[in-house]
């Protein structure tokens, strides 16, 4: 069996006014993601994360922010886009982790349904996808609330 790794990373400032969304869910909070897309972090790595461990490019190179049709969209395009060529290229997920580092608010009460809306967009069980929410402890710009980011591992396999 092959097996491949790779790792995803993403990271966008905090505004107010804007809409706060993490792995699909919309999260009650003052600030959001500026971004060109919904900024949802945690998509954004875990596609970085699949396109990577089949060596495909990045999600600025398959969608760039210089374009104008990805304004505003919802990242779970994005994600589903690399799932379908993780598959086309013959390759299964196996497992995905990821870490998001947000002062604030607390994502403890949201992740059970972050995990699940994660999993129906990669096609796998919850139980494959589990999530960490931390915080940088009221250092640097994460910590100080002007941004956050997400760090994301997946394993995939090919029979």
């Amino acid at each position: 069996m092959e097996v491949r790794v790779g790792i995803g990373y993403d990271i966008h400032r905090l505004k107010e006014g804007k809409k706060l969304v993490i792995g699909g869910t919309e999260i009650e909070y003052n600030k959001g993601f500026e971004a060109h897309s919904d900024g949802d972090i945690l998509f954004h790595s875990l596609t970085d994360a699949l396109l990577g461990a089949v060596g495909y490019g990045d999600i600025g190179e398959l969608f760039p922010d210089t374009d104008q049709r990805y304004r505003g969209l919802d990242s779970s395009v994005f994600l589903k886009e690399a799932v379908r060529i993780v598959h086309d290229m013959g390759y299964k997920i196996g497992n995905v982790d990821s870490v998001i580092i947000i002062q604030k608010p607390k994502l403890l009460p949201y992740r059970d349904r972050i995990r699940g809306k994660t999993a129906d967009v990669l096609g796998i069980e919850k139980e494959r996808v589990f999530l960490k929410a931390k915080t940088n402890e009221g250092l640097d710009s994460l910590g100080s609330e002007i941004g956050a980011s997400c760090y994301s591992v997946v394993i995939l396999y090919k029979e």
